[in-house]
């Protein structure tokens, strides 16, 4: 937000204005920025107004959630579960394709399993909780 007013006070052609206005070239280096960012920023102001330039616009997509809490419950207890037949531990592909079996869900990739399952073990995850990695130091 910040950066965005001190675009606009650069680039300010105003009777208060100090100076000769500055062009975007000039501005972005200034202000550790790329150019394109400072045209963003001077055209949102021009065609929104002062105090929309300044906000963080809001996002141009709504992402839907994977999991509900019910599927994020079914995915926890079948990561805690005895793994597959012929396997040592659950992967995140298998616990994907699992859950897709199951008909928890229509699809879901792995990267999705891996920030639920990393979000919500955090969550819970007291001192007492021996992660692999430091169980073996």
């Amino acid at each position: 937000m910040l950066n965005r007013a001190r675009i606009l006070l650069k680039a300010d052609v105003g009777k208060y204005a100090q100076g000769r206005p500055l062009i975007d070239q000039h501005i972005a280096p200034m202000l550790e920025t790329s150019t394109a960012t400072v045209q963003r920023v001077r055209e949102r102001s021009c065609r929104q107004g002062l105090d929309r330039a300044i906000e963080r616009s809001a996002p141009d997509r709504l992402y839907e959630r994977s999991f509900d809490g019910r599927a994020e419950a079914h995915l926890i207890a079948l990561a805690c579960s005895k793994p597959p037949p012929g396997r040592r531990r659950w992967t995140l592909r298998l616990l994907a394709d699992k859950l897709v079996e199951l008909g928890h869900t229509d699809q879901v990739c792995p990267e999705t399993v891996r920030q639920t399952l990393k979000k919500r073990t955090e969550a819970v995850a007291g001192e007492d909780v021996v992660h692999p990695a430091q169980g073996q130091r």
